[in-house]
């Protein structure tokens, strides 16, 4: 249960209590006592279940008697600490696809990559090693599973942080960790944590599992209830409206089943690995492949077409069944912006890339996918096709796409009130975005950023403007 679900559980049991504003009396007092008491226990059950009070909670093991060890800066800051919740991990990733769950797990995995790669010099590929070992640190500490890490990290002081890492006895010598290709030196391990406390002290990281209430509104997750309605059709929020675009307006259930059908049929393996041998082109478009390697498995694409057996109709148009279809505020969701994202979203995002990436010097050998690309391309996706915007056409993997999002963000911040109201209340801290090292291939993160923060500068303008 989410930090928000939570609070919607505890806002519908006061309204079935039906407490009054005013008690008079002994009995109202009485009454007020065993309200307390009930909304108490259920807060702390709510808690337990969702790991922060109890047995659940996040630890870094147990002693002998089987007390949970709480996680500590000192502990936070040691590679060798593996968190749990329960029996479970709480990993971290790079690329959103590369998991782990200590950090010394992590240095494994740099100096493997730091001699995948060809390098001018030393001192390149040493850099290379640094920037991945930057990032997995900052996957640890803004975890998607838990804000703990985070928290103790702001918690405590620059020197707090200096001291916990002096505890650790770090070697005084040249190197932390000495790899075959990569050596990681104190002073970096150092470093990648006061760059994640120097970034985060200051920034929201806007997504919608977010413990603050603008970081969640903030996300393209969240529900507009009433509907918000983009380029003439009305979405439930604007993640609907971003995946429900990526289809081509006459494309069906139906042809999207086939589609999916004769990517089953295709031994992806080769296209694939050429892709990764090609070291300019993986640096530029590392997410995108690690994307696509997960997604073209056989166990996901029989996940796609399963939901889409389960949740639509093979004669609708798959752009119009992500649409509120005459939902009114209320009424229950036929869509979840997970499901959004997860179905309709890394669907698209899976046939757009295989055209887009199959073009130039990376075309696909085996003639079943030759096919699989042309059919993809009939269906329209070699391009976002959307009347009202642009020249009506252009392409997955361009600045004209990124800039739409730009577009309902004005919609929703600048014409919404409340939603107006939400985003200027953040002047003063970076409005930011990051969630297990990963990207997006339709619109990078910075951009994401770029354009979010720009979004409520102009909001805060145009309020200012008011008489």
């Amino acid at each position: 249960m989410t930090a928000l679900r939570s609070h919607e559980f505890l806002f519908n049991l006061q309204m079935q209590e039906r407490v009054p504003a005013v008690f008079w009396g002994a009995r109202g007092l009485m009454r007020i006592a065993s309200t307390a008491l009930l909304l108490t226990a259920s807060l702390l059950a709510t808690l337990a279940a969702e790991g922060q009070w109890g047995p659940a909670a996040v630890s870094v093991g147990t002693t002998p008697d089987g007390r949970a060890l709480p996680l500590t800066l000192r502990r936070l800051v040691d590679p060798s600490t593996r968190l749990v919740r329960g029996n479970e991990p709480i990993r971290f990733a790079l690329h959103a696809s590369i998991h782990f769950e200590r950090l010394t797990d992590l240095f494994e995995h740099v100096d493997r990559e730091a001699g995948r790669w060809q390098f001018k010099t030393p001192s390149e590929r040493q850099a290379f090693g640094d920037g991945l070992l930057a990032r997995g640190v900052e996957s640890r500490i803004v975890s998607m599973e838990s804000e703990l890490p985070l928290e103790i990290l702001l918690a405590h002081t620059r020197d707090d942080l200096e001291r916990a890492l002096t505890d650790l006895r770090l070697p005084a010598g040249p190197v932390m960790f000495d790899g075959r290709h990569w050596r990681l030196d104190p002073s970096t391990y150092r470093a990648a944590f006061h760059r994640v406390r120097e970034r985060w002290r200051t920034s929201l990281n806007c997504w919608s599992a977010a413990s603050s209430l603008a970081g969640r509104v903030l996300s393209n997750w969240y529900l507009i209830d009433e509907g918000i309605t983009l380029f003439g059709g009305d979405y439930d929020s604007t993640e609907h409206f971003w995946q429900a675009v990526k289809y081509h307006p006459s494309v069906t259930v139906s042809d999207l089943d086939s589609l999916v059908a004769q990517a089953q049929g295709i031994d992806w393996a080769p296209w694939l690995a050429s892709l990764e041998r090609d070291q300019t082109f993986y640096f530029a478009n590392a997410y995108a492949l690690e994307f696509l390697k997960r997604n073209l498995r056989s166990d996901r694409l029989a996940f796609f077409r399963s939901e889409l057996a389960r949740l639509a109709r093979p004669a609708e148009r798959a752009r119009e069944a992500q649409q509120r279809g005459g939902r009114k505020a209320g009424e229950p969701l036929r869509f979840t912006a997970f499901q959004e994202k997860l179905l309709w979203g890394d669907l698209a995002d899976v046939l757009h890339l295989v055209v887009t990436l199959s073009g130039g010097a990376h075309t696909m050998s085996s003639p079943a996918a030759t096919r699989l690309r042309e059919a993809l391309v009939a269906h329209g996706f070699d391009a976002i096709t959307l009347a009202g915007y642009a020249a009506g056409r252009f392409p997955f993997l361009s600045s004209t796409f990124q800039e739409l999002m730009f577009e309902i963000w004005k919609v929703k911040f600048l014409d919404i009130p409340r939603f107006g109201e939400v985003i200027r209340s953040t002047a003063g801290v970076r409005l930011d975005h990051f969630l297990d090292d990963g990207d997006s291939p339709d619109i990078p993160i910075p951009v994401y950023v770029e354009f979010l923060n720009r979004i409520r500068d102009i909001a805060i303008e145009r309020a200012a403007a008011r008489p």
